[in-house]
């Protein structure tokens, strides 16, 4: 290797960072953000979190060994610096794409990445669960959960930093403050004593004060007595840190999150305790660009996107959450017993309109899922109508307060669930294929799922208005596709006639079941499809449409224990007219990986060729 070598260039492993000097270490700062925006502009993914971790994690690897060391993140979407350090920067170009890099950690891609972290508030719990396991193997390793960028507004995270301070099990939690989760007491005294409280010197000096003066009683009683008086000046001038302190651990801070030096020399310290340690973090969530650090919560999650600009690439359409918001905008104009509920996704899920119309109407209640269900059943127990709208890998957090303070009162909570289905890029953690199958077992729980904008503005109408108890409309990430129809209020409808087969789907598969009875007809073989527009409730007298064929293909992307395919088989045999041959197409008992939904549609077989190609199999034996 060359000296006029890029320093990223020459790292190949973490080792490699704990050769780097302080001057050294502040340039692979540099070129690690240059390298995010060239790879994230071209694959799209999550960029300001980590352009506002990259000093953070260069300090990490240099102090501590992630092979053998576990870091948990929380909130995994700031690990991309993490695996460009790690081995694996040369794998950047395939970042959330079919088969390659997760933008997420994964330990089947390295052993540096110590667990799975798609969704918040877990890491602290997480980590002292591996703290616990290392005391009781006795084993030596370092335990660390870099939690924050939203996470600690979930309240999991403070039961884990609950049971974590009282447990005396070393382990260290790094709070990436951005602004997204907690803000720090500023002032120039703050300031200079969270300075002085960061050097390496005055954490040797408050060592070597507290051996001197235990060796006898009175030592020990004067001791007593000026640690009494420090908490109280720290109490009065840092209250950031007293409750933190009162769970029991180690505060350090607030640290420069950009100060790459710094960071190293207060991970060292904290390396060197043997109790519960908490180290807060300042950063700037988008540190580096100017247009991610204007607009971090836009340049969140981006798709592909002009450096120079910072527009994307493609312009996109109206989606089904856009039209969602304005869907529901137009209703709360209406009638001002609406309201909306974000869990820390208002843009995300289309709220943005609704925010800004109706301010007082409108609650974010950041990342806690639970909390916003059990509100939402508050809210209704009171006469007006909450509308939670939240992805649905992110609404399983909710289930017991859908049972508990929803479904047994029987209340009137609306439940937008966006991202229903196969989502993309994001992979396993992400994909909404569970709660076809949850939200079914709750009683009066009424499921409805649009396949088109016409459907979802009309359905979302009736749900508010209309339909009495719970009430989920379970919509896809992304635009409308063929199908642009508006179905009426039976629960079956079908869209196209046949004799020898029938394909039952819902939402926006629907379209490629369409294709399949078009490709079947091509073939000679008349298929009916029929569109489900309810999933839930179900019940005999809903069957009418599928008393035709004898081979019924149900096709859904959710996974097949408990899916509708298996209800419906159900209620067919209970009604003495199941068919001869029943075939489940889903995304089966696995977790599905990461990829464009078309190439997992294929992969799985959901796509129209693949149900075609499965019903011509099954009818003509080839």
């Amino acid at each position: 290797m060359g000296d006029d070598l890029l320093i990223l260039e020459r790292i190949y492993d973490p080792k490699d960072v704990k050769d780097l000097n302080d001057e050294e270490a502040r340039v692979l700062c540099g070129e690690l953000r240059e390298f995010l925006l060239g790879q994230v502009s071209r694959t799209g993914g999550h960029l300001a979190s980590n352009l506002g971790v990259v000093e953070l994690t260069v300090a990490i690897h240099r102090v501590f060994d992630t092979a053998r060391d576990r870091l948990v993140f929380d909130v995994g979407h700031q690990c991309y610096v993490h695996k460009a350090l790690t081995g694996r920067r040369a794998m950047f170009d395939t970042l959330r794409q079919f088969q390659g890099l997760s933008g997420f950690p994964k330990p089947y891609e390295s052993e540096h990445d110590a667990f799975i972290a798609g969704h918040a508030s877990n890491s602290v719990s997480v980590a002292l669960g591996m703290a616990r396991a290392r005391t009781q193997q006795k084993e030596d390793y370092h335990v660390l959960a870099l939690t924050g960028d939203g996470a600690l507004t979930g309240g999991l995270s403070f039961e884990g930093l609950n049971d974590a301070g009282a447990s005396r099990e070393p382990l260290i939690v790094i709070l990436n403050d951005n602004g997204m989760s907690i803000d720090a007491n500023v002032g120039g005294m703050s300031s200079h004593l969270s300075h002085l409280r960061t050097k390496p010197g005055y954490n040797a000096l408050k060592k070597r004060y507290r051996q001197a003066l235990t060796h006898s009683n009175v030592g020990t009683r004067f001791y007593n007595a000026s640690r009494d008086v420090k908490q109280f000046l720290k109490k009065s001038l840092l209250p950031e840190s007293t409750m933190f302190e009162d769970m029991g651990f180690h505060y350090m801070g607030p640290v420069d999150g950009h100060d790459v030096e710094e960071l190293t020399n207060v991970l060292q310290w904290a390396k060197e305790q043997r109790s519960p340690v908490l180290v807060h973090v300042n950063t700037v969530k988008g540190k580096g660009y100017s247009f991610a650090e204007q607009e971090p919560n836009r340049f969140h999650g981006v798709s592909p996107f002009d450096v120079q600009t910072g527009k994307p690439l493609k312009s996109g359409g109206a989606s089904y959450s856009s039209v969602f918001g304005e869907a529901l905008t137009e209703l709360a104009a209406e009638d001002e017993r609406i309201c909306a509920i974000s869990a820390a996704m208002v843009d995300g899920t289309g709220l943005t309109p609704f925010a800004k119309a109706f301010p007082d109407r409108f609650f974010d209640v950041g990342i806690s899922e639970g909390h916003a269900v059990a509100m939402a059943a508050g809210i209704a127990k009171q006469g007006s109508i909450p509308v939670f709208a939240v992805y649905s890998s992110f609404l399983q957090r909710g289930f017991d307060m859908l049972l508990h303070d929803v479904a047994l009162s029987g209340l009137h909570v609306v439940l937008a669930v966006d991202r229903a289905g196969l989502v993309g890029a994001d992979g396993e953690t992400h994909h909404g294929c569970f709660d076809p199958n949850y939200l079914a077992q709750i009683p009066g729980m009424t499921v409805l799922c649009p396949a088109s904008f016409a459907e979802l503005r009309s359905m979302l109408r009736k749900a508010v208005l209309e339909i009495d108890g719970p009430v989920a409309i379970r919509y896809p990430r992304g635009g409308e596709e063929a199908y642009h129809d508006c179905c009426g209020g039976e629960a079956m409808t079908t869209l196209h006639e046949g004799s020898e087969c029938t394909i039952v789907s819902y939402g926006t598969l629907i379209n490629e079941a369409l294709k399949a009875a078009d490709i079947l007809q091509e073939k000679g073989i008349s298929a009916s499809v029929v569109k489900l527009n309810r999933i839930a409730p179900l019940t005999g007298d809903d069957l009418k449409p599928l008393h035709g064929g004898s081979t019924l293909l149900v096709l859904e992307d959710c996974v097949e224990a408990g899916c509708v395919g298996q209800r419906l088989a159900a209620l067919l045999l209970q009604s003495g007219i199941a068919p001869k041959r029943l075939i489940l197409k889903n995304s089966g008992s696995a977790f599905v990986q990461q990829g464009s939904v078309p190439q997992l549609y294929h992969a799985l077989g959901l796509d129209g060729e693949g149900v075609a190609a499965t019903l011509e199999e099954v009818l003509r034996g080839f």
